[in-house]
């Protein structure tokens, strides 16, 4: 993707979501971003074979509260909260998430289900939650 020929208009709640980008984007989208004043995050799942590995990435990038209880509808719960890190909206950015897409394409599916699913319940509450995926193909 091209992040200039991606229009993002981040000012309409309807385009948060779910994307795929190459990690060469992950910079200027994230500087977008914090520039449109939401919260940013980056996990990085390069070497991530597996869903344990995968949960305590994002739940030590994302300050996760020690009761996080490191399983799918636990990670869902809390992106769905987020009170402990609160903002006017979020975007996250899984760096070289390829050796978690080969080594596991369910444990893939899976966090993009739960990414939509976080991102289609902040929509409902008017706060944006952008999730984007670096792979490099």
């Amino acid at each position: 993707m091209n992040h200039e020929a991606f229009e993002l208009n981040l000012d309409d709640i309807n385009n948060a979501g779910v994307y795929s980008v190459t990690n060469e984007d992950i910079g200027p989208l994230a500087a977008a971003m914090r520039g449109a004043g939401l919260r940013v995050a980056t996990i990085d799942l390069r070497g991530c074979s597996d869903k344990h590995t995968l949960l305590m990435r994002i739940a030590a990038q994302m300050d996760f509260p020690s009761t996080f209880g490191r399983n799918w509808d636990a990670l869902l719960d809390f992106l769905r909260d987020l009170s402990w890190w609160q903002a006017n909206g979020y975007a996250l950015f899984f760096s070289g998430a390829d050796d978690l897409k080969a080594a596991d394409g369910t444990d893939f599916d899976t966090l993009l289900d739960v990414l939509d699913d976080a991102s289609e319940t902040w929509s409902e509450h008017d706060v944006p939650f952008w999730a984007f995926v670096a792979l490099n193909e």
